[in-house]
């Protein structure tokens, strides 16, 4: 096995170092803090959280117009 020469330098991307201007450092962690809400505002959120819970228990997907149609072209 040779031995790696760690006195040569590094090859340059050429590519890269055309696009480095455009690279944006990303934080690692988002730190996320609700607002904090005033009774009145948490009573509404509660209202809504409970209306949307209930619509999507109740609500049923209708089937495609296709599947509908076949299926009456399959009764008839």
């Amino acid at each position: 096995m040779g031995k790696k020469n760690k006195n040569k330098k590094k090859k340059v991307n050429a590519r890269r170092e055309r696009y480095e201007k455009f690279r944006k450092d990303k934080p690692s962690a988002m730190a996320f803090t609700p607002p904090d809400l005033t009774p009145e505002q948490q009573k509404q959120k509660q209202e809504d959280e409970r209306s949307i819970d209930w619509f999507l228990k109740t609500s049923r997907n209708k089937p495609t117009k296709e599947i509908r149609e076949r299926k009456m072209k399959d009764r008839g």
